[in-house]
């Protein structure tokens, strides 16, 4: 299986307790956090997210220049706030996106949806996890190049995002396995669960401590 490359989008999703979130911080420790800042928007203040070794918290006034991982965490009632540094992060360019619950950065956000049309270009690459797929920004959907499916209990879930994926998402799989699809090669393949949290940390702890040597 390919991973995304640092220009191509992911969307996970599944239910609460599928496994989605511990994937999509595995795959965050298999990106370029060594070549390259991505930013975290950690709504939820995901413990398993704010634990990762040696990352930086920054307000959603700080745009990183440096390899790393960063994680800010937006309020509700900030949707302004994070529109804006989503600009930001869009002008300034070659720097990756993780956005837990991604429907939390709301349907009529310009910012993420620019990020999600025209990350290809500018090296905007994103990650989004979603435990609603019906509830996300469209564009979440449409221009991604992976997706990873965990279980979906919600009918119209299962509706919206089985209109991008070539699999039957009414057949139920093991408790933590999911499907990953790769658009471009047009290939699906069910995964096993992907490393325990001590195991993905240790790899951000092993990947970073080099970074920060060098900053």
């Amino acid at each position: 299986m390919r991973l995304p490359d640092s220009s191509q989008h992911l969307a996970i999703v599944g239910t609460n307790g599928s496994g989605k979130t511990q994937a999509a911080v595995w795959h965050l420790s298999m990106a370029d956090i060594d070549k390259r800042p991505w930013v975290v928007y950690n709504s939820k203040t995901d413990e398993s997210i704010d634990a990762i070794p040696h990352a930086r918290f920054i307000g959603l006034d700080e745009i990183p220049i440096q390899p790393g991982v960063y994680i800010t965490h937006p309020l509700p009632d900030q949707t302004e706030e994070v529109e804006n540094h989503m600009w930001s992060v869009w002008e300034k360019q070659n720097i990756g996106v993780f956005v837990d619950e991604g429907h939390m950065m709301g349907r009529h956000n310009s910012a993420y949806r620019a990020l999600l049309t025209q990350g290809r270009s500018r090296k905007n690459s994103v990650i989004t996890l979603s435990q609603r797929p019906v509830w996300l920004d469209p564009f979440v959907l449409s221009e991604a190049q992976f997706y990873q499916v965990f279980r979906l209990n919600h009918k119209r879930d299962r509706k919206t995002v089985g209109e991008f994926v070539p699999f039957d998402l009414e057949a139920r799989l093991p408790d933590y396995h999911s499907y990953y699809y790769d658009v471009g090669l047009n290939k699906t393949v069910t995964l096993k669960p992907v490393p325990d949290m001590d195991s993905i940390h240790a790899t951000f702890d092993r990947r970073l401590a080099r970074v920060r040597k060098t900053i």
